[in-house]
């Protein structure tokens, strides 16, 4: 495989500083120094160099280049089984590039097929072939791999491959056909391939993103079956499933597990749970795996660091975040736009927008242009502080950018001006929506609903929830919740019970936060002793209080003994677990 040389002036040593208003980061974003040139060509003379699809300049280890063991993408492309070593992207030949464009633009598998029989069947194709899949897998493009690969099994001449089967294995799993993914792994049997790690660990990734767990755990019985003992990619694969999957807990099982059975954490591991805990909100867990890795001589890469600085951005913590992005830096890694961006998250959180905006300049003063979601961070910042018209601001901006705002981008920007209760602008832009092509979904009605119950527009309210339940938008349970806190709180105490004991004909199941507000709807009103039966239907229905639940249900209390008794009764419910509420 051929690679681009190229030589290149080394970067001056950079060092900015942030300034936030009223708040003074640490932190130095720093860049590869001159002095370092002697070291850095000695370098290249050792390793050799090539130039990636961004244009940065790039080394590798002519040893670690390899087809005959299977190297890998890690983090950037594909996993499992490519036979590429870390980080190299394929430098496509122009037949390679013809076969590529062709896939990308022709749709119908019976045309593609036979185009792709006019092709020799020699190991120059062959490698076309597979540097193809690479790429079409470097841009998640699943049904042209498919297309591919079905061309390669069932058509070509060229003889099975397990690295063929893993590609559609790993395809058909990212489109949620799992009956194909099953059915490919039966076909790999049968044609006397033998399966690979990374063929169990595609399979157990794709059940466990399908919420098929037993099956994920019936491959685990059968590696074991054949005398393979899971390894770190495989239980990488599991944990990776399980938290796209929405399984946390199970991911936590999963992880304790495999250090039971003593295998070797990779960077990968630490980095999967680094991320579960982070948006777990729970970052002194991710710190202290962070804290553990480097003890276990496990080296982080950029995605830990990253890990690490959003898991502190989602809590605002922004010393912290600092702190990290120093290290990364400190570690020799360059900061790429998602540690940018999980640094701008952090200042947004703490509600410091104008260090967000800092961090948002320096990205680009470093040479790396700001993506949709650092768009949509500035908007999310400027929001959360008000400053409404600076979010809008960016919003435009990144329009005339030429990036398309997503769902997610109105949502943001309807957030900022629902906070300032500007109902004309929330409303133009839902119909702004409307004409880009998004039909707006639950949350953005959900957020609708909330901002007319806050004014007090309870007929707006209720023309919404009968549009929802006309057109194609589901009413989930935050929307009763709305409903119910907003009636609560106006004392239309019979509203509150009409739709809560609708709940059931929905199909949706009451949480703590639909008891809560319907508890809170009676406390306003002092009626104590119908709180504490409505609190103890919640907990026979097993919807356990929290917080929130104790602060009303103290609310509800006119006496010392009434308050003597709602304590009593939090604290028996919690003593085998910190309350979120301390009670006196």
């Amino acid at each position: 495989m051929a690679f681009r040389l190229a030589v290149g002036n080394p970067l001056s040593y950079v060092y900015v500083e942030v300034e936030p208003r009223k708040y003074r980061p640490s932190f130095k974003c720093i860049a590869k120094s001159s002095s370092s040139s002697e070291v850095a060509i000695e370098k290249w003379k050792r390793e050799g160099v090539y130039i990636d699809r961004s244009g940065k300049l790039r080394t590798f280890h002519h040893k670690k280049l390899s087809r005959k063991r299977c190297g890998s993408l890690r983090g950037q492309g594909w996993k499992y089984g490519s036979g590429f070593v870390d980080g190299i992207f394929p430098v496509l030949s122009p037949i390679a590039q013809q076969i590529l464009e062709f896939l990308q633009t022709e749709v119908d598998a019976n045309k593609v097929w036979a185009s792709l029989d006019n092709l020799s069947p020699t190991h120059n194709t062959w490698d076309d072939l597979i540097n193809v899949a690479v790429q079409l897998r470097l841009t998640k493009k699943w049904d042209p791999i498919v297309m591919l690969c079905e061309w390669i099994l069932h058509r070509s001449s060229f003889q099975l491959d397990v690295m063929c089967f893993n590609l559609l294995i790993d395809a058909y799993g990212q489109k949620s056909q799992y009956k194909k993914v099953e059915s490919t792994y039966l076909e790999l049997l049968e044609a006397r391939c033998v399966p690979t790690e990374d063929t169990y660990a595609l399979l157990i990734k794709a059940y466990c993103t399908g919420g098929m767990k037993l099956k994920a755990e019936a491959v685990f019985a059968e590696m074991r079956k054949y005398g393979l003992p899971p390894s770190a990619n495989v239980y990488n694969a599991y944990i990776d499933g399980l938290m796209k999957g929405g399984n946390s807990q199970k991911a936590i099982e999963v992880f304790q597990r495999m250090k039971r059975d003593g295998c070797q954490l990779s960077t990968e591991t630490y980095t999967l749970m680094i991320n579960l805990y982070g948006k777990a909100r729970r970052s002194y867990m991710a710190l202290k795996l962070f804290d553990e890795m480097r003890v276990q001589k496990c080296k982080p890469n950029i995605c830990t660091y990253t890990a690490m600085v959003n898991a502190f951005a989602r809590e605002g913590l922004c010393q912290k975040a600092e702190e990290i992005f120093e290290q990364l830096q400190e570690a020799g890694h360059e900061p790429d736009v998602y540690a940018y961006n999980a640094l701008m998250e952090a200042y947004s959180r703490a509600g410091y927008p104008y260090g967000a905006a800092e961090v948002f300049s320096l990205m680009q003063h470093m040479g790396y242009e700001p993506d949709r979601a650092s768009f949509n961070i500035m908007v999310d910042a400027y929001g959360r502080a008000g400053l409404y018209e600076d979010a809008e601001g960016v919003f435009e901006e990144m329009k005339r950018l030429g990036i398309t705002p997503t769902m997610k981008s109105h949502m943001l920007l309807l957030s900022a001006y629902s906070r300032v209760g500007n109902i004309a602008k929330c409303e133009d832009i839902v119909n702004q929506m409307h004409k880009s092509g998004l039909e707006p979904d639950t949350f953005v009605l959900n957020s609708m609903l909330n901002l007319y119950g806050r004014l007090g527009k309870f007929e707006n309210m209720e023309k919404v929830l009968i549009e929802m339940e006309k057109g194609p938008y589901e009413a989930d349970i935050s929307t009763y919740n709305i409903l119910i806190n907003v009636y609560g709180r106006a004392g239309f105490i019979e509203r509150v019970e009409e739709l809560f004991q609708l709940l059931p004909a929905k199909n949706l199941t009451p949480d703590v936060v639909t008891w809560t507000s319907r508890i809170g709807a009676y406390s306003r009103k002092k009626l104590y002793t119908r709180c504490l039966e409505i609190f103890e239907e919640m907990v026979d229905a097993g919807c356990y209080p929290d917080g929130g639940t104790a602060k009303v249900l103290l609310s509800a209390c006119s006496s010392e003994d009434q308050i003597e008794q709602v304590t009593t009764v939090i604290r028996t419910m919690h003593k085998d677990m910190k309350t979120l509420l301390p009670i006196e």
